[in-house]
């Protein structure tokens, strides 16, 4: 069930190429109510109240973030965007729903956790919906997950990582995965074999090693490749559906092929981090490497190139940007032990622009695939299908349109997250959302933020 503001502005979108996960065609598109009304060519400009001449610019489905931390809480303080301030990143790059997570405390239950992270996020510009984690076992645990499900939640996070706080050992991992797949939903996991990646935190330390590279270090490939092959065999068993989340490595995506080849349902998604950064990042001083401290780390070209063409051949079903900025005066935090160190970086709005820059324009991806692995996927997968993440008759006018001429470089300067450091610092991209529309309203108009007069809604999945 979906519950929307609705616009009731009628929009015709004329002379644009529609480009979908399937297709391309130049058509109009006749926006109404809030919903993508009717599609054809040479409709007559009497029908709308605003005529938007797109000629040489692509139109697309909204973008659906399916990985991001708005206003997460850690021992640094929270992430520096809150929901506000990241829908509006968001918007900037092209991204129209955000799938965020909500973490309770020990104790807490997942459902009145749920209701916490839906107030928090209530001045979201886009929608939103989340991944509820559950970070114990209790004996109620089963039933808040019915619960969650019933309030339209089709998801739920594990973590095999952060054993101290909100990791789970596998018993308890199994559990949600048997409660889950009963259900018919979905479980998503963070895989690194959380003991072993804090045996070697430790044990850096203790041996003086502080410096960011050493979180580098204390997350080998080989520990997250490994917990993908456990989460594999766990999910079979339980017979649930898994989404493996922001995959880094060449040696986890051989377990994710081997794993689907059998026709086992595993979804895998990457980060634009991970196809474009390496580990040469972790070379430098503190405030030169801090900003990549991030879980999963970095890794080598040599998994750059093995996750664009884990993409290119649909092993890798999507593309999440893991949205989890901080500014560099809570990164110190870390300054003597990279333990400390929130973990996370930003990029909710760069996700679609380095896509096409780097994927499209160099031909690792084709503009269709990319459309598949911004906005379709996330939304079939995630139980959003077809009223997000394609442009069809009836579905939520979720539409950017795309300038694909348009050039800018990546900085601090110019970006619209609210932090002070960029992963993509210095990166030069091709094609900007030029107007972005959201169930019918404008909110990016010529590429400038115009606050609509909605706010984001919660979808019930």
């Amino acid at each position: 069930m979906f519950i929307h503001n609705i616009s009731s502005m009628k929009i015709l979108i004329k002379n644009g190429v529609i480009v979908t996960s399937t297709d391309q065609y130049k058509a109009d598109i006749l926006v109404q109510d809030g919903k993508i009304a009717r599609i054809e060519n040479s409709l007559p400009d009497n029908l709308a109240d605003k005529i938007i001449n797109v000629e040489g610019k692509l139109v697309l489905p909204g973008g659906i973030d399916p990985h991001v931390h708005m206003y997460l809480p850690t021992p640094a303080g929270p992430t520096s965007d809150d929901f506000e301030s990241g829908s509006k990143a968001a918007l900037y790059g092209g991204t129209t729903t955000l799938l965020d997570f909500v973490t309770p405390s020990k104790g807490q239950s997942l459902t009145d956790a749920l209701k916490q992270r839906i107030n928090e996020a209530k001045n979201s510009l886009v929608d939103y919906s989340f991944h509820v984690s559950p970070v114990e076992w209790r004996s109620t645990t089963e039933q808040e997950i019915k619960d969650c499900i019933n309030a339209g939640i089709t998801s739920f996070k594990v973590y095999m990582a952060y054993k101290g706080t909100v990791g789970l050992n596998d018993d308890d991992f199994y559990k949600v995965l048997q409660v889950v797949g009963k259900e018919g939903c979905t479980v998503t996991v963070h895989c690194e074999l959380g003991d072993e990646v804090d045996e070697l935190r430790n044990r850096f330390v203790a041996e003086n090693h502080v410096e960011p590279l050493y979180h580098c270090l204390s997350r080998p490939a080989e520990l997250e490749a490994k917990a993908v092959k456990q989460a594999i065999e766990l999910a079979a068993k339980a017979n649930c559906t898994l989404y493996i989340v922001h995959v880094s490595s060449k040696e986890s995506l051989q377990y994710i092929k081997d794993a689907q080849s059998k026709g086992q349902r595993v979804f895998a998604e990457t980060c634009p981090h991970y196809l474009l950064l390496d580990d040469s990042k972790y070379q430098g001083d503190f405030n030169q490497t801090a900003p990549f401290t991030i879980s999963p780390p970095l890794r080598k070209k040599v998994d750059n190139d093995a996750l664009w063409n884990a993409l290119n051949e649909g092993v890798i079903k999507t593309v999440g940007t893991d949205h989890c900025p901080f500014n560099l005066s809570q990164k110190a935090a870390g300054i003597s032990d990279f333990r400390k160190i929130p973990n996370g970086a930003g990029g909710v709005e760069h996700r679609l622009e380095l896509l096409y820059t780097y994927g499209v324009l160099e031909k690792r991806i084709t503009l269709n695939q990319m459309v598949d692995v911004f906005s379709t996927q996330p939304a079939k997968i995630f139980g959003l299908y077809p009223l997000k993440g394609d442009i069809k008759v009836g579905s939520d006018a979720d539409i950017v349109i795309w300038d694909p001429e348009s050039e800018q470089t990546i900085s601090v300067k110019a970006q619209h997250q609210h932090c002070d450091n960029n992963m993509y610092e210095g990166f030069k991209t091709k094609g900007k959302s030029e107007f972005v529309i959201c169930r019918g309203e404008i909110p990016i108009k010529n590429g400038n933020l115009i606050t609509p007069e909605t706010k984001g809604t919660f979808l019930k999945r």
